[in-house]
């Protein structure tokens, strides 16, 4: 199958999810400094969840660059995919909730959704590879068949430490959730390079 279809819906699933988030933001209700600062830990969460979105929504077009053809496992894949990520939205309303500093089941919510973001991410990986050439698909050459690089595996521990840590300084939780978004901000190149190459 064409995967032109997959892409569109994902990329329309991610504008909503990004339209949502911004719509949750409340118009302060004074109009000063004073007011404004009094949101600024949801303004912080909106612009933290719109980087983790903006960041997926880049590597997706990137490992759909790579990829012709789409089958049935690459769309239920997807499909798992965007469902954790269309949980941000409400993740992210729930953290902003808790003023003037997170919650502890906000907080593990919003790092719980992050974790299974990211794992989610995996087996969409895997399925465009066995959709794509396999071991000797252009894919598989660029990110190595599959198996997570270190910043994924990285990511994964901390998102676990962050977990843990939400129970009791659910502040330091939010700050991991920082680091790893800030982790992946230097893009992977391993995709262009290879379509450049080709």
């Amino acid at each position: 199958m064409e995967k032109n279809r997959a892409e569109a819906f994902s990329d329309g699933v991610i504008a909503v999810i990004i339209t949502i988030m911004v719509l949750e933001l409340k118009v302060p209700h004074t109009p000063d400094w004073a007011g404004l600062l009094a949101n600024a830990h949801a303004f912080l969460s909106y612009v933290l969840s719109f980087v983790y979105v903006g960041l997926y929504w880049n590597n997706h077009h990137h490992l759909f660059a790579s990829c012709k053809h789409v089958d049935g496992k690459v769309m239920w894949a997807n499909l798992h995919f965007l469902f954790w990520l269309s949980l941000f939205p409400f993740t992210t309303s729930w953290l902003n909730e808790a003023t003037p500093r997170p919650a502890a089941l906000p907080t593990a919510a919003y790092g719980f959704v992050l974790l299974m973001t990211a794992l989610a991410w995996l087996p969409l990986g895997r399925a465009l590879i066995t959709c794509n050439g396999g071991a000797q698909g252009p894919l598989s050459r660029a990110i190595g068949g599959g198996r997570m690089d270190r910043k994924a595996v990285l990511s994964a521990a901390l998102y676990l430490v962050a977990l843990a840590c939400a129970p009791f300084v659910p502040i330091v939780s939010c700050v991991i959730y920082a680091a790893v978004a800030l982790l992946w901000i230097v893009p992977d190149r391993r995709i262009e390079r290879e379509l450049t190459d080709r």
